[in-house]
């Protein structure tokens, strides 16, 4: 129970900063007056809006991480599938690779193009808090930063329209909403965490941009192509939600201009993550990428309150429907109490309501057919992770009521409000699954060459992994390169670890990093090479410096390679594609051109001035 009181100490202090400033009907906190030679008085009163929130926050991500600190890891349904690509990262920028595409000990050291698929956000941000911390920390170390950023990305959007001490509320509210809590204790999806503290960033932008603030379209450019590059499902949310905020304006302003600003921004942010959303989309067909939406994970089937045959699957599935339910009642009890300021915030306001009910609405199952038409939308697996636009509006929504009320009504709904939180945090603490040996235990597998699980969505083509050589539980680790005499490929027998060796053959190993194999090979006879690798088009072979073409096993992929008698050197580089080189050139272009067109509007608004 340690953890459980470390929440509700820390929540506690955290909800106690919000409302020793509330004020009735939102006329701001009770400040000391500054003295008049440090600072403006607005300035000031900023500065100490902005000073509170960042304890506010950084108190409630820390409620929310404490009970790691004593149970250990919150393994989630991702847990082990992300701390494995941060370790395998980690690894990599030993060896100098500081942009890596393949998963060198995936699948059991056979590998995959994980890299090239999954956005790089996520896996550089563990890395990178790896290469400073020990890695049982830092899980926690992303969590916590993820709610932090997430609370001041809201409270950028908030004080757009509402005073310091609702700001934080709303700020406090967005870092450890239910659904928030839901992905640290239950799914450990820590890509999806951090896209959603993007979110408030991204709905900031999208209102400036349909003001016609110009300034603000790199700005909104650079959060578009950072949910790009941190979860594709949210990247898919996130594009859909901007065009929703474009069309609002369009509607509320009864013109299409705010579609320009935005449009370009949308398209600037595209650009800005070309080096890696053009590989992904190009090298799809390469891999069985179709195994995203296999089995459980189609939208059809992960409806709120689904039915199934799995007790286990329905019973996940009706966790999040009851969280999803209740932050619906809440956010809609809130909008119609926080109605009679809907004239004063305008074009806000009905952009909260229109993502707000959107969200809702796809959530439940007579929204398949949007499900089954729109491009790509499939690809969210989950529609309850439209909870990630919901949290955005039951936040506002939660901390605009409380802007509506007075001093003593705005306690009772704080308190009332912690309590919530207090108890859906507690109840997920005592049913999460908590484990503290992933970390050391995969840590282990790694610099043993063992390896680790690989993903069912990143192998190629025609791969069955279940059949590929290598065992979890087996201390020994696989050969980098096995021999058979030449013989149909057909006859390989994968299963037994390694093909039976040749007679005759001598190989030496020259080198064996991620993207560069070198070995020598000495044989009396024909002989086909069964590398410890699989067969993916990126991969170039050269025999005797001259370039060879290699076969795959037709079952598990694994790459081979027919030899004559005699000695040979084989090197095997894992090449850089056209679509990596043209994702570079055109995200580089991008950026010089945003940056272009930032530097002239400051140049602008400098000749104005003057």
């Amino acid at each position: 129970m340690d953890g459980t009181v470390a929440v509700t100490s820390s929540a506690n202090a955290a909800l106690f900063c919000i409302l020793v400033g509330l004020h009735p009907h939102g006329r701001g906190p009770i400040l000391t007056e500054p003295t008049p030679h440090v600072a403006p008085p607005f300035l000031s009163r900023e500065a100490s809006s902005l000073r509170t929130a960042l304890l506010c926050v950084f108190l409630a991500a820390t409620a929310v991480v404490a009970p790691l600190w004593f149970r250990g890891d919150a393994s989630g349904h991702d847990f082990l599938f992300h701390l494995a690509s941060w370790m395998d990262v980690s690894s990599q920028w030993h060896e100098g690779i500081v942009y890596p595409r393949w998963a060198e000990w995936a699948n059991w050291g056979f590998g995959e193009p994980r890299f090239v698929f999954y956005p790089p956000a996520s896996w550089t941000l563990g890395a990178a808090l790896g290469a400073v911390l020990p890695w049982r920390m830092v899980p926690g170390a992303f969590i916590w930063l993820a709610l932090a950023i997430g609370g001041m990305s809201m409270w950028k959007l908030a004080r757009e329209w509402l005073p310091g001490p609702q700001a934080t509320a709303a700020a406090v509210l967005f870092a450890v909403n239910p659904y928030n809590l839901v992905i640290v204790y239950y799914r450990s999806d820590f890509s999806e965490l951090l896209a959603a503290a993007l979110l408030p960033l991204l709905v900031w932008g999208a209102l400036r941009c349909a003001r016609q603030e110009w300034r603000c379209v790199p700005p909104l450019a650079a959060v578009f192509a950072a949910l790009w590059l941190s979860n594709a499902p949210a990247a898919v949310i996130a594009t859909y939600s901007l065009a929703l905020i474009l069309f609002t304006a369009c509607a509320v302003r009864r013109s299409l201009r705010p579609l320009l600003p935005g449009g370009i921004a949308m398209a600037g942010g595209f650009g800005l993550a070309a080096f890696y959303i053009l590989p992904a989309a190009w090298e799809q067909h390469w891999v069985q990428i179709a195994e995203v939406v296999a089995d459980n994970v189609q939208p059809a089937r992960n409806f709120l309150f689904t039915q199934a045959n799995d007790p286990e699957f329905v019973f996940f599935n009706w966790k999040v429907s009851w969280v999803a339910l209740s932050m619906m009642l809440a956010t809609g009890i809130a909008g119609v109490w926080a109605a009679r300021k809907r004239r004063e915030f305008g074009e806000i306001w009905w952009t909260l309501m229109a993502l707000g009910a959107t969200s809702a609405l796809l959530m439940f199952r007579p929204s398949d057919f949007v499900w089954r038409h729109l491009p790509k939308l499939q690809f969210l697996q989950f529609p309850w992770r439209w909870l990630d636009v919901l949290s955005v509006v039951f936040a506002c929504s939660l901390a605009t009521a409380m802007s509506c009320m007075r001093k003593r009504a705005a306690w009772v709904v704080g308190v009332l409000l912690l309590a919530m939180t207090g108890a859906t945090a507690t109840a997920m603490i005592e049913d999460a699954w908590w484990d503290s040996a992933g970390a050391p235990v995969l840590s282990e597998a790694i610099s043993s060459q063992r390896g680790y699980e690989g993903t069912d969505e990143y192998m190629p083509t025609g791969c069955d992994r279940s059949e590929l050589p290598g065992n979890p539980d087996d201390e020994t680790r696989l050969p980098y390169v096995s021999s058979t005499p030449a013989a149909p490929v057909e006859k390989f027998d994968a299963a037994t670890g390694s093909v039976a060796p040749a007679k005759d053959v001598r190989l030496h190993i020259e080198q064996w990093s991620v993207e560069h194999k070198a070995f020598t090979v000495n044989t009396a006879a024909s002989v086909t090479l069964a590398l410890r690798l699989l067969a993916y088009p990126a991969w170039e072979v050269r025999v005797d410096g001259r370039k060879a073409r290699f076969e795959q096993h037709p079952v598990t992929t694994q790459l081979l390679l027919p030899l004559g008698p005699g000695t040979h050197r084989v090197e095997v580089r894992f090449r850089r594609t056209w679509d990596r080189t043209a994702g570079g050139v055109v995200s580089a272009l991008i950026a010089a051109a945003l940056l272009v067109f930032a530097g002239a509007l400051r140049r602008r608004r400098r000749n104005r001035a003057a």
